[in-house]
């Protein structure tokens, strides 16, 4: 059979595609195209896609280098020879759509878009300003608005082109400038043939012509370069989903989500004033649950408008649903869901998979590691991808650290992808493979912080890109703090006791550093579950000491705390474990003491001492170190300051014992705490010149290790104790770095110095003399 130049193309596609034994929907489906586009193909409908529909085609079909250039040829001759030139466009084909009576907001951009039509120098290029971002944002909205506002300043006319991005093929630059010159007067006669020779007289008729030129809707840079005027006071604005972040010397004007009020602002114009004061809180909901973009909020307000009877509570009620947002989300032809639909399926297959991926990430961002373990493909790939699914607004990327977002409709999307297009397995799998790997990560990045840990930590999942040293072991945990708090959830779940309780394990000693956080209880309650679940007597007492330890110090509720060291106690009690004994005791009096039961309290702590004093281990040594200190305090803050300074100088004496088998870390820390007690003994006791002394080397020691909350705690002490010095420029320096250091850990201190610190401005102003 001899094939002509008309259907030289689509013959090739269609007896690979036999070969390859593909029905149209398998390859249309794998390539990402869509059957009817595939089926144009084949005819010779369409006998010269663009290179990458060709490319993904022959990565479909599997061909090899060799055979995807012959198949790229057959598409550059159709290219060339076979499409008919379009038909010229008939007078008013460019004309602007019509103008939106209820455009809202949008200030900054008009405005940079106004002063781009000031006339430019000779030798500036005529400016253009390109309007990307997120589907939904009300793009051609804005450059539609904006020419029919600019109109009176160009004479020459305003052209608006849609070059179909979206299309499963867009408009060729041929095409666009057959169009575009037609519009300017060029008779079908007299249009050139080569894509050169049209790019020239484009060029030579915009450059003596004031115009305004609308490219909506572009797909990519070398779409859009043939289409660019170089001379002359041309103002064009583009219109794309994609970021074309290789244009150069272009004006991008931002284009970020409406702030709440001008979302509400948006409803108003399209309803009426009096139907949103009605229900003024219900249109602030609605626009949250819209996430305040453009088309969902257009789409929310025409759904009401059109039923003038019913509430925007009852929509913000249905809306409720996440499940059914999307779907509801429509009204007529405007869908939320079309309009993501149209920029997914532009995607190639892997892209597809790890924007739905990162769906299932927990917490609000995801990482470049777990959306690449989600996705089951390599780190370096999903970098990069990553960052073309941020160009195409489909991601949002931090402005500082390399982590991703969705807007929340988008997630709602990917979600409902994820779900129809993996299947329980596959999410499953991908599920497993991510807490496993995160769960590794957190326990070898939390063993930096072991106070008996020598050398870098082992088992860490990838030791290439395994964080090194406490600081960088403490960014990568808590900028991961969800995925791996999921990822222990996911273990708990799937009945891996033993790497949850490894993992806690790991954790506790870096719970010191992060001591404001009050996920601590929710680890430490699954850890004691599970170790109740291996039947391990001495690690379920442990980790409930941790639970009773966390309930008191990471959220203040002395309550639980005491459950949690009771339930220890009797545990420890029953599988003869002297150690985690004496630690339920301790943690048992400090929550009686928030519960305003002293005497207890000192009762239990005494029990404590002795019950470590007998243990000559590192261990009872340090533990016993603790309940000293835990005695003296709740003797002194019960009035018997003397008897707790003689525990600290105690306390003091041992640690100067220098403790054998202890890093110099954990020393550092205990003796800390020791002088930190010494400074409020002698505060207490009316000392406070021999108070100062041990509380600065106790700030200086914890800042050395890196432990803010208790630095920023002991300053707040050293603060009052200046104060009572009449050192009051010292004391306000002091209070005024303890305030910053505790606010900027959540830490309830923060109220108790900002008290202090308005007390010393206030005692310091000079008394008016009356009259």
């Amino acid at each position: 059979m001899t094939t002509t130049t008309e259907d030289r193309f689509g013959e090739r596609l269609r007896a690979l595609r036999t070969a390859a034994g593909l029905s149209q929907e398998q390859l249309a489906h794998t390539a990402g195209v869509s059957v009817r586009a595939l089926a144009y193909m084949e005819r010779g409908r369409t006998r010269g896609p663009q290179y990458k529909t060709v490319k993904a085609l022959a990565h479909a079909l599997g061909l090899d280098t060799e055979g995807t250039r012959d198949l790229e040829a057959a598409a550059a001759f159709g290219r060339r020879r076979s499409s008919p030139a379009p038909a010229p466009a008939p007078a008013g084909a460019l004309d602007l759509p019509r103008d939106i009576r209820d455009f809202t907001a949008r200030g900054t951009a008009l405005a940079a878009l106004d002063a781009l039509t000031d006339t430019p120098p000779p030798s500036v290029r005529p400016p253009v300003a390109v309007v990307a971002g997120t589907p939904g944002l009300g793009k051609t909205a804005l450059a539609v608005h904006a020419a029919h506002r600019l109109t009176p300043r160009f004479p020459d006319g305003q052209l608006y082109l849609d070059l179909r991005a979206t299309d499963p093929e867009p408009l060729h630059p041929d095409d666009a400038l057959a169009l575009l010159l037609s519009a300017l007067g060029v008779a079908d006669r007299a249009l050139p043939q080569s894509l050169d020779d049209r790019v020239r007289l484009f060029r030579c008729l915009t450059a003596t012509r004031r115009l305004l030129l609308v490219l909506d809707n572009a797909s990519d840079e070398a779409q859009l370069r043939p289409l660019l005027p170089t001379n002359g006071t041309t103002l064009t604005i583009v219109t794309s989903r994609n970021a074309l972040a290789g244009l150069q010397a272009v004006h991008r004007i931002e284009m970020p989500l409406l702030h709440r009020e001008e979302a509400v602002e948006l409803l108003t114009r399209i309803l009426g004033s009096d139907r949103v004061t009605r229900e003024l809180r219900s249109a602030h909901e609605l626009a949250d649950r819209c996430g305040n973009l453009p088309l969902a909020l257009r789409i929310a307000g025409q759904r009401l408008a059109a039923r003038p009877r019913e509430t925007l509570a009852k929509l913000v009620v249905v809306l409720d649903h996440e499940e059914r947002r999307l779907d509801l989300l429509q009204a007529g032809d405007l869908k939320v869901n079309a309009a993501f639909t149209l920029s997914y399926r532009q995607l190639d297959t892997v892209s597809r998979k790890l924007l739905r991926r990162c769906a299932l990430a927990a917490g609000p961002d995801v990482s470049p590691e777990t959306a690449a373990l989600l996705a089951g493909i390599p780190l370096r790939d999903a970098q990069l991808r990553l960052e073309q699914l941020c160009d195409r607004g489909l991601l949002q990327t931090d402005p500082v650290a390399e982590r991703y977002r969705f807007h929340d409709l988008l997630r709602l999307f990917a979600t409902e992808r994820t779900t129809a297009e993996d299947d329980g397995a596959t999410r499953a799998a991908a599920l497993d493979r991510t807490a496993r790997w995160m769960l590794a990560r957190a326990t070898a990045a939390a063993r930096h912080f072991d106070a008996e840990q020598h050398g870098a930590p082992e088992g860490d999942p990838d030791p290439a890109t395994a964080p090194t040293g406490r600081e960088r072991a403490r960014a990568w945990l808590e900028a991961e703090r969800n995925q791996w708090l999921a990822a222990l959830h996911h273990a708990r779940t799937a009945g891996w006791h033993r790497q949850v309780l490894d993992t806690a394990e790991a954790l506790h000693w870096f719970s010191d550093v992060a001591q404001h956080w009050p996920q601590w209880i929710d680890v430490f309650r699954r850890s004691a579950d599970a170790a109740r679940a291996l039947g391990s007597r001495h690690d379920e007492a442990t980790h409930l000491n941790y639970l009773s330890w966390a309930h008191e110090s990471c959220v203040h509720q002395p309550h639980d705390a005491l459950d949690a060291a009771d339930t220890a106690l009797s545990v420890a009690r029953a599988c003869g474990d002297p150690l985690q004994t004496g630690w339920a005791l301790l943690h048992g009096a400090a929550a009686l003491c928030g519960l305003g039961r002293p005497a207890e309290a000192i009762a239990r702590l005494r029990q404590a001492v002795a019950c470590h004093r007998g243990n000559s281990t590192t261990r009872g040594r340090l533990a016993e170190l603790s309940a000293l200190n835990e005695l003296g305090k709740a003797l002194r803050e019960n009035g018997r300051a003397d008897d707790a300074l003689g525990h600290h100088l105690d306390s003091l004496e041992l640690c100067r014992r220098r403790i054998p088998g202890q890093s110099p870390y954990n020393l550092d820390l205990h003796l800390a705490s020791v002088l930190r007690h010494l400074g409020n003994d002698y505060a207490t006791l009316g000392r406070r010149q021999e108070a100062e002394i041990p509380l600065r080397r106790a700030i200086g020691i914890f800042t050395k290790i890196d432990m803010p909350t208790r630095t920023g705690a002991v300053q707040l002490e050293l603060g009052r104790v200046l104060r009572h010095l009449d050192r009051s420029a010292e004391a306000r320096t002091v209070l005024a770095s303890a305030l910053d250091t505790l606010t900027a850990h959540h830490h309830p201190l923060q109220v108790v110095a900002a008290t202090e610190l308005s007390d010393l401005d206030h005692h310091a102003r000079p008394v008016r003399a009356p009259g």
